[in-house]
């Protein structure tokens, strides 16, 4: 759901870019410390955020200034928590406005905190729920993932609304005209990508079980599918 260029007024493109610069910074902090005491998780960081990259720029169009996608997001937060999702996130944005012309840099902070901030923190939080409901892993990664990918293109329903409100039914009526475009392209994409990074967490856990156990998210807890 990025956001083209220039597509959002200045005060819009500033407000969200100083809303989600909080969260890029305490995501470093974060993900510099975990690096610092697990070196051993570049690589897997580096394919989480390849994981990222490469659904989030299979776009389809759909509303006037703005596309259909998965995000890949969720799967990097249960693996390395919310926060430090956060800056990746942010740099596969950015490779993507500079080399694929996906989004834009003035609307960077808009997609950041829709795509890499609310779908991270959805996904963590669903995820901690489920386990703690003692649901199957498979179950939790599903929902986590399907459900990150939803509220992506829901905030991004409500930025395109407040920025351009309906002349006649005001936010509420652009937020259904935005919403309801979307949900045509993007609630199977938001199915799909939970199947997806099922698949990708069993791979993991058959070939690389032991370092999926040091994950935040995954930490103390049974890791089978």
């Amino acid at each position: 759901m990025h956001i083209m260029e220039g597509f959002l007024p200045l005060e819009h493109a500033v407000g969200w870019t100083l809303a989600s610069a909080p969260f890029v910074v305490l995501g470093v902090r974060s993900l510099r410390r975990r690096l610092h005491e697990q070196p051993e998780q570049r690589m897997l960081l580096g394919v989480a955020a390849a994981f990222s990259f490469v659904l989030s720029a299979l776009k389809l169009p759909s509303v006037t200034g703005s596309c259909s996608h998965p995000t890949g997001v969720g799967l990097g937060a249960l693996l390395f928590g919310p926060t430090a999702m956060v800056p990746v996130g942010l740099v596969v944005l950015v490779f993507q406005a500079l080399l694929l012309a996906h989004g834009g840099l003035t609307t960077l902070g808009a997609n950041l905190f829709s795509m890499a901030i609310v779908g991270s923190f959805v996904a963590a939080g669903l995820f901690r729920a489920g386990r703690r409901l003692h649901l199957p892993l498979a179950a939790c990664v599903f929902v986590a993932t399907c459900f990150a990918d939803l509220a992506t293109y829901v905030t991004t329903s409500l930025q395109l609304a407040w920025a351009f409100p309906d002349p006649v039914g005001g936010f509420a009526a652009s937020f259904a005209k935005f919403a309801g475009i979307f949900a045509i392209t993007q609630i199977p994409l938001a199915i799909s990508e939970g199947l997806l990074s099922v698949l990708v967490v069993r791979a993991l856990l058959r070939f690389n079980g032991d370092e999926l156990k040091g994950m935040p998210l995954f930490a103390g807890r049974e890791v089978r599918a």
